[in-house]
């Protein structure tokens, strides 16, 4: 136990002794299965599936109840599939997980729950999928399907591959975009695909450029093809792409006519914004380590985001 002492006067206990709270893992050894299931859920990382599968909507003139109940379908399917990507992940890289400082901390990492307990949620989720695709037609479902085999083989083998791994992750959500476009059977716009894509690669080469900056290195082999350096590049290059992207999609798939100046313009401060925050944070700042919580923690970005949103449906609002 530390202390901090002057002459003349007794010992006294620092401020980090005096709190002596419990370690985390002892006060998660108190919770019971349920609570660890869910934290083996990660339920926080749940809003990527809306957000990603309703930018459907940001093309289309008219939306209808057919139309809002198919994305939510949609989002439910991919909240189901991604628990399952989650837990299989956590089940395969629970002894590495074990060597990162925050990651240890993981339900199965930790020791805190079994694996068969684990392994017995997963069929559930699994279950609870098959019946959501069988009830919504596989042939509808069709890229939350190839998400699945995709992470498959992402868990299995190709996240630890470089570059092969930043892309997998980046088409995932392009898959939740597209089986927004596929619920409510209108063709795909390339330009925002593109932009997903491109927002996408930037998030996942900013989370790979923390950890190899904090030397978080032994629990991912695929860093090992990686530099700060070419990683800096990498942001850059997807920043640009991401920029441009979103320029050509509200240029050319919006369908506003006339009114495709007045978005650009109101709209592309916002989102030019929230490209040089994150990078800010990124390269300025550290962060990165969590795209979720970097974004949604950052009170610009999340303003900055509002306020897209705000002027976007005002826009669709009085130009349809």
């Amino acid at each position: 136990m530390s202390t901090v002492t002057t002459p003349g006067t007794r010992p006294s206990l620092d401020a980090s002794a005096l709190a002596a709270p419990p370690t985390p893992p002892q006060r998660a050894r108190r919770r019971g299965p349920f609570a660890e299931l869910l934290t083996l859920s990660r339920p926080y990382q749940w809003a990527k599936n809306p957000l990603a599968v309703a930018l459907a909507l940001i093309t289309m003139p008219v939306w209808g109840t057919d139309t809002v109940l198919g994305i939510a379908w949609s989002t439910g399917l991919f909240v189901l599939a991604s628990v399952a990507v989650y837990v299989l992940n956590d089940v395969l890289d629970r002894h590495r997980d074990g060597l990162h400082p925050v990651k240890r901390h993981r339900p199965l990492a930790s020791g805190r729950l079994r694996v068969p307990t684990a392994l017995a949620f997963l069929a559930v989720v699994c279950a609870l999928f098959a019946g959501g695709v069988a009830l919504a037609s596989p042939a509808r479902c069709w890229p939350v399907l190839v998400y699945l085999a995709l992470n498959l083989a992402y868990s299995l083998r190709l996240k630890h591959i470089p570059l092969i791994d930043a892309f997998c992750v980046a088409l995932g959500f392009v898959l939740r975009t597209l089986q927004g476009y596929t619920a409510v059977d209108v063709p795909a716009s390339g330009w925002l695909l593109l932009t997903v894509f491109a927002v996408c690669l930037l998030l996942v080469f900013g989370k790979r450029r923390h950890e190899l900056a904090q030397g978080n290195a032994s629990h991912r082999p695929a860093l090992r093809g990686y530099t700060v350096p070419y990683l800096d590049h990498l942001t850059v290059i997807s920043a640009t792409l991401a920029t441009v992207g979103y320029l050509l999609c509200v240029r050319s798939d919006m369908a506003l006519q006339d009114g495709t100046a007045t978005l650009v313009l109101l709209t592309a401060p916002c989102a030019f914004f929230a490209v040089f925050r994150y990078l800010q944070l990124l390269l300025v700042g550290h962060g990165g380590a969590d795209p979720v919580r970097t974004l949604s923690g950052d009170r610009l970005l999340v303003g900055s985001g509002l306020l897209w949103a705000a002027l976007t449906a005002v826009c669709l609002a009085a130009l349809h």
